[in-house]
């Protein structure tokens, strides 16, 4: 089993934990708020939370696929050599965006934010924790495009 095949399996079972936790967590809010009349005040929070990780550990593990919707207008009217350069360059932009944007961005917003201190307003568990998602997705992305730029599986 390649690392990227153990990544994807990790990457599944923990998608499929948060998925769950989703559920458990839509499944309280709707008992506590209709069962026991007392409606929780985290469940918002984390299902908001929840959805942050998912998306982005989602995102990450649909580069990793390749199971992102693409749009193949052009691509198809180019030549075989014209093909292989429009998708060196598709995941050019892609390593890039995920370096500029996802782990430099996101690791400056979650080194400011454990500076700052900010915590939730429900659940009081630092920003900072939320924000990880988006270096780690990050990482997760330029690791799955750089093996897809090099011809790894």
């Amino acid at each position: 089993m390649t690392i990227r095949q153990k990544l994807d399996s990790y990457l599944e079972i923990v998608l499929s934990l948060l998925l769950g936790l989703m559920v458990l967590n839509v499944l309280w809010q709707v008992a506590s708020r209709f069962l026991l009349n007392d409606p929780s005040a985290f469940t918002d929070e984390l299902a908001r939370y929840l959805l942050i990780w998912v998306g982005l550990l989602g995102a990450a593990y649909a580069t990793g696929k390749r199971m992102h919707v693409s749009i193949d207008l052009i691509t198809r009217k180019l030549n075989e050599k014209q093909q292989v350069v429009h998708f060196r360059l598709i995941r050019f932009i892609i390593l890039c965006f995920a370096v500029f944007v996802l782990i430099l961005g996101g690791t400056r917003l979650v080194y400011i934010t454990f500076i700052l201190g900010q915590t939730s307003s429900a659940m009081q568990v630092s920003l900072g924790y939320i924000y990880l998602a988006l270096p780690l997705s990050g990482l997760l992305i330029c690791y799955y495009t750089i093996c897809d730029l090099l011809n790894i599986d």
